[in-house]
């Protein structure tokens, strides 16, 4: 889920900054600040690089871009047409409180951004004992 999601926000970024996949490009302003974001956040994500941070960054990315062009629609994101600005927010959000996984470079590389076996077991109450 994690590699899908981030390529696809990646692409939404490609769309922003350089025109690709049917976007516009040359992205100014707040709309080149958010393509960057999707891009660079989306790329971490994908490969499970300092994916704490960049899932917290992009989650927070996507709420104010909810807000900005979406709210002011309705009430109910399906009216207003930013349901998947809501989605990418809250999967956003889980990445950030669970980590990249083991199949990520910051496991690789023994970062904390990564779910162990262990906390998959048992978390911080293993053998009923706190930690």
């Amino acid at each position: 889920m994690r590699i899908i999601l981030g390529l696809l926000f990646a692409c939404h970024g490609a769309q922003k900054l350089f025109g690709m996949f049917g976007g516009k490009g040359g992205a100014q302003g707040m709309m080149l600040a958010g393509g960057i974001i999707e891009l660079a956040g989306g790329i971490l994500i994908a490969l499970g690089l300092l994916t704490r941070p960049a899932a917290f960054l992009s989650s927070g990315m996507m709420a104010v871009a909810y807000f900005m062009a979406h709210a002011s629609g309705g009430l109910m994101p399906i009216v207003n047409k930013g349901e998947l600005a809501v989605v990418y927010c809250f999967v956003f959000l889980y990445m950030f409180f669970r980590g990249s996984g083991p199949l990520s470079l910051d496991s690789i590389l023994g970062g904390r951004g990564h779910v162990t076996a262990a906390d998959e077991v048992g978390g911080p109450m293993r053998a009923g004992r706190e930690l």
